[in-house]
């Protein structure tokens, strides 16, 4: 079984598209019928991203830790309790593309760190986006390290340690502890999830905090 972990919270504007982008690679002929379970992780929500869930037949857990690494780790126990070979993880105001599961199996190692690519600028001005862009590469052989676009195998995330109770950069620590503990890493621009640049981030220190500081 492949297990998908989304982090929420308050994320009823965007859940809707992350889940039925979700859905579609789920169902993608190329993953040969093998079973794929979603969790969406509802953490200290106050709006309707649980109804939103319950719309789309997603299964929830709930937590009060208002903390993104707790939320991600709370998740990949889920689905490892409940077989999962592969954890693949993503965020609600992220869509991921219809192969982005078939993308990270091709690439036959124990972790996968994607790339993203940002769907409206509008609340950023041309310089933040011309900055972000001659510094980003979306291409293979990359070092970027996102929790929208990232795959691994149960052994190298047990192995590692799983995700740390932190509120930020929890992506980049789990993956250091996967180097340092001799993981294989596809690094590449295969796996796509389209993201929000939205300035108003969920997790101080996260991709929208990152953005607003190029155009400071």
């Amino acid at each position: 079984m492949l297990g998908i972990v989304i982090p929420a919270h308050n994320e009823e504007k965007f859940l809707p598209a992350c889940l039925r982008a979700i859905g579609c690679a789920a169902r993608h002929p190329g993953l040969n019928g093998e079973q794929v379970a979603v969790v969406v992780v509802l953490d200290s929500c106050t709006d309707r991203s649980a109804l939103v869930a319950t719309q789309y037949s997603t299964p929830t857990i709930t937590i009060g830790a208002r903390n993104v690494g707790m939320a991600r780790a709370a998740g990949a126990s889920v689905m490892l309790e409940n077989g999962a070979r592969w954890l693949a993880f993503t965020d609600a105001d992220s869509r991921v593309a219809p192969d982005w599961l078939v993308a990270q199996q091709a690439l036959r190692a124990e972790a996968v760190c994607g790339v993203i690519a940002v769907d409206d600028w509008c609340e950023h001005d041309a310089a933040t986006r011309e900055t972000f862009y001659r510094s980003y590469i979306d291409a293979d052989g990359h070092r970027h390290v996102h929790g929208a676009n990232l795959g691994v195998s149960a052994r190298a995330y047990r192995r590692a340690g799983g995700f740390q109770p932190i509120a930020c950069s929890e992506d980049v620590a789990l993956v250091d502890m996967l180097i340092a503990t001799g993981t294989t890493i596809a690094w590449s621009a295969a796996p796509r999830v389209i993201t929000s640049a939205r300035r108003a981030s969920k997790a101080r220190g996260g991709f929208g905090d990152t953005l607003a500081a190029l155009g400071d």
